[in-house]
């Protein structure tokens, strides 16, 4: 039986899911005509195999919660503006003490002539600094790399190629300003100006008639926060799912009286059309449990965006994921919903970084210290597989290495090594059709497309950022 798949996202013009449902048979085919960089493909493979042997990340024997072994760098753009740098000077002060306590080099600036240059691959960029694959050494690339730049200067692609086998972030904000707001809001955190107490809410929209959110809800908000509610005894945990799951609640959450140290939320993501003056700022907005369904229209106040953060919100310290599409940024090509292996469709005018965490990390009053979300769409596939049904462990690891005290760049490996076990079971499948093997479209859809999914999952921020939340959460 060949069934159709349908996408998520609300269109914000109408209320309705952006994209109407694509066959498997059409999404198989788009898979057979994929062509996977052999260089890449390579590495995630040992990835992956390094994975199951517990061995991934940084090198044996390196804590990676200990900047002094792992190192932390910057890349910037060829030709950067100088002043972006210089707003940066206060966390780049505070990063160069914490790594140089044992070696110099620990402490990497890729400016200049060793800065990221137009249309290079990962590869190519790491070889020109003395670092091929395997574990990252910091004796020649720092494991920590915070990329500074837009996803047109600085590409996606090279941030998801980085990611796996380093700690990614990327900041980017429209003035020197910002840049300079959230360098001071990450050195302000980590010299304890402030300490926030261990508390997490998880907030799930479940709306009527709407699957992508009944099955989030309920295979990924709940379950996910009985568990770290469990295990983690020392936390307040709080679930909002459902009716509560507001609007006007979620704004407590992101700045107001109710702000935890640690967010999650699930829920769909606000998507327009490519040409939409609306698409580059509001984009990846949280549509909430106001939104009275599919079908029904959309109003601005069904959704969470940029400009409802107010100017006294108080976010210093949070670190938040949003389960929701769009929720960090938007490339410039679908490639997911195009109807044949030619060129894919601009569903954008430029790749771009989406305005809510923008904001959360640039807020005057103190911003928050990284957002983890989603570039393009958020699949069920992440939490839920055909046949084998919820499977959260990812979120459970990454949501736990949070509340140890990890870096986000640490605890958001599982992603990556989910990453390299999919593009490992893909390319395999794709071997075996090129060589007879009559393909299973159903099957072949989804493990295309859970690939993708699973590769866009991305950091917004410093990537050696942590929680705040008392000296127990950062004992090395």
């Amino acid at each position: 039986m060949n069934t159709n798949l349908t996408f998520n996202g609300i269109d914000g013009s109408t209320g309705n899911y952006l994209l109407p449902p694509m066959s498997a048979h059409d999404i198989a085919a788009l898979a057979q005509g994929q062509q996977l960089d052999p260089r890449l493909l390579n590495e995630l493979k040992w990835k992956y195999q390094q994975s199951t042997e517990g061995h991934y990340g940084t090198s044996e024997g390196i804590n990676p919660k200990n900047l002094a072994e792992t190192g932390w760098g910057v890349i910037f753009a060829y030709g950067a503006d100088p002043t972006t740098r210089e707003a940066l000077g206060e966390l780049l002060s505070h990063r160069k003490e914490q790594t140089t306590q044992k070696k110099e080099n620990y402490y990497k600036e890729y400016t200049g002539v060793d800065a990221y240059r137009p249309g290079e691959s990962k590869q190519d960029f790491l070889a020109r600094h003395g670092a091929g694959p395997g574990p990252a050494d910091p004796e020649k690339v720092p494991y920590y790399l915070l990329i500074v730049g837009d996803p047109e200067t600085i590409p996606y692609r090279f941030q998801y190629q980085l990611d796996v086998q380093y700690g990614v972030g990327r900041i980017h904000f429209d003035t020197p300003e910002e840049y300079a707001q959230y360098a001071h809001s990450v050195v302000a955190a980590e010299t304890r100006k402030i300490t926030l107490p261990p508390r997490a809410v998880f907030f799930g929209v479940k709306t009527p008639n709407d699957p992508a959110t009944n099955m989030s809800a309920t295979q990924l908000v709940t379950p996910l926060a009985d568990l770290i509610k469990k295990d983690e005894s020392a936390w307040n945990v709080e679930t909002i799912v459902g009716d509560g799951a507001t609007k006007s609640r979620l704004l407590s959450l992101l700045g107001g009286d109710q702000s935890p140290s640690l967010l999650f939320t699930a829920s769909h993501g606000i998507g327009f059309q490519n040409g939409d003056p609306r698409q580059l700022q509001t984009q990846g907005a949280l549509l909430c449990q106001d939104w009275p369904g599919p079908g029904k229209g959309l109003s601005r106040d069904f959704y969470l965006a940029a400009d409802d953060i107010s100017s006294d919100a108080q976010l210093h310290g949070l670190i938040a994921m949003h389960f929701a599409c769009f929720g960090l940024g938007t490339p410039q090509f679908d490639d997911f919903s195009r109807q044949s292996a030619g060129p894919p469709t601009a569903i954008a005018p430029r790749a771009f970084v989406a305005g809510l965490p923008r904001r959360l990390l640039s807020h005057p009053k103190g911003g928050a210290l990284a957002v983890i979300g989603h570039v393009e769409r958020a699949w069920s596939y992440s939490f839920a597989w055909p046949g084998a049904g919820r499977q959260i462990a990812v979120f459970e690891s990454v949501m736990k290495r949070l509340i140890e005290g990890h870096p986000v760049g640490s605890a958001t490996e599982y992603f990556n090594v989910r990453y390299a076990e999919l593009s490992t079971d893909l390319s395999t499948e794709l071997e075996d059709i090129k060589f007879g093997k009559v393909p299973d479209d159903n099957e072949l859809s989804g493990m295309w497309t859970a690939n993708n999914d699973a590769r866009n999952y991305s950091v917004l921020g410093d990537p050696a950022v942590r929680l705040n939340v008392g000296d127990e959460q950062h004992s090395n």
